[in-house]
């Protein structure tokens, strides 16, 4: 992202601004992101940036909200392409969602981190609520007998799993060293062999 102060369109430095939390995390981490580090990064003055976003915590609110926003249509989208083509859906939305972890790192650490967002947004809880149930959307259809309004010990398995597994490829010692195609494998060999204890 380069510096300078046409970098956003007019009416967008919120949507800008969050772009440059994403840089900004990608290169040094989610404790490197500041608004004034943000509004130097899109070419404005600390001020502009205050007016969107009253502190930091308000800031990666708004930036873990679109990472969930992005994970929820994903695993719709997976969902979907699955039952079109006949696939088990568990696996679909699994696999994406390690997937979505290893291309988006920043994203993926920031959604569930509440020491540095308002867990009780509105927004944010809505983006929480979407990704919830396209979850369960995929879980549901391999587990027996899933309840649509709670998650199942098997559910909570499944995304503790899936979850557990995108953490270590993209932040643990599984993953320090593998290329994507590696990570991805090793991934679809655990979610395979994940499958049979949900039923």
């Amino acid at each position: 992202m380069k510096k300078g102060r046409n970098q956003y369109h007019h009416g967008n430095l919120a949507e800008s601004l969050l772009d440059a939390v994403d840089h900004l995390a990608s290169q040094f981490g989610l404790e490197a992101v500041t608004l004034r580090a943000c509004a130097k990064l899109v070419g404005v003055s600390p001020s502009s940036a205050f007016r969107h976003y009253a502190d930091k915590r308000a800031l990666l609110t708004a930036f873990a909200t679109r990472a969930l926003t992005q994970l929820a249509e994903t695993m719709a989208t997976a969902s979907a392409n699955a039952t079109d083509r006949g696939d088990n859906p568990f696996n679909a939305v699994g696999l994406a969602y390690v997937e979505f972890a290893i291309d988006k790192p920043a994203f993926f650490r920031a959604m569930w981190s509440e020491e540095t967002v308002y867990i009780n947004d509105p927004e944010y809880r809505a983006a929480a609520n979407k990704l919830g149930n396209y979850l369960k959307g995929g879980f549901a259809a391999t587990i027996t007998d899933a309840d649509p309004e709670r998650f199942s010990p098997q559910e909570l398995l499944a995304w503790s799993a899936v979850h557990g597994l995108a953490d270590l490829l993209v932040d643990g010692p599984i993953g320090s060293d593998g290329t994507k195609p590696e990570k991805m494998s090793m991934a679809r060999q655990m979610i395979e062999a994940l499958t049979p204890a949900l039923r």
